[in-house]
């Protein structure tokens, strides 16, 4: 039996390490604290609902592997090298065969009846992307079977600005593209200040 898999992308909750652009406004520490209550209570929400398994995506690889933050019931695959699009690449390639999609931690407004959705829309199509309102996405899945899947999906993506998804996009001319809804990741206090808790 072929099962749905959810990587959730996760990094240290350390001050100065992780949400720095939200730590410029509100303070590191501040930002580090809102990411680790932010990311615990998302793996919470998602990852006890049988319909998919749910995998941390951690880094540093290292001490992400064995950190005591994360559930220990989860499992846990080391991000590696590279920019974001040769981690989440390293995923597509790497994970057992089945659907698969990639969730960032820092979007409040998940909830377990978008992922499904977003898992019903690789019924349907080769690929799954949700966007956010900057221009990038804050979900993308890939059926990965039957079809290959794109052989190049983070080819020259400008990353972290407003060309991200349609860069995206260009790499997936030839494949049918799903989506779902729109939802605000939190990079700075005023996407905070957007966001109903």
């Amino acid at each position: 039996m072929i099962t749905k898999q959810l990587f959730i992308m996760v990094k240290e909750p350390r001050a100065g390490c992780v949400k720095t652009r939200l730590g410029r406004d509100i303070g590191m520490s501040a930002a580090a604290w809102w990411f680790r209550h932010q990311t615990r209570r998302l793996i919470r929400h998602l990852s006890n609902d049988p319909r998919w398994q749910t995998v941390l995506a951690v880094s540093p690889d290292t001490q992400g592997l064995q950190s005591p933050i994360w559930p220990a019931h989860l499992p846990r695959w080391a991000q590696g090298s590279g920019d974001l699009g040769d981690r989440m690449g390293a995923i597509f390639a790497d994970a057992p065969k089945g659907p698969v999609i990639i969730i960032g931690a820092d979007i409040p407004g998940i909830t377990p009846t978008l992922i499904n959705d977003a898992f019903r829309q690789l019924g349907n199509n080769d690929v799954v992307l949700g966007p956010a309102p900057d221009g990038g996405y804050w979900l993308i899945g890939m059926k990965r079977g039957g079809r290959a899947k794109p052989r190049t999906p983070f080819a020259n993506i400008r990353w972290s600005t407003d060309q991200t998804m349609a860069d995206t996009l260009v790499n997936m001319d030839g494949f049918k593209v799903g989506y779902v809804d729109q939802l605000q990741d939190v990079d700075t206090v005023a996407d905070l200040a957007k966001i109903n808790f």
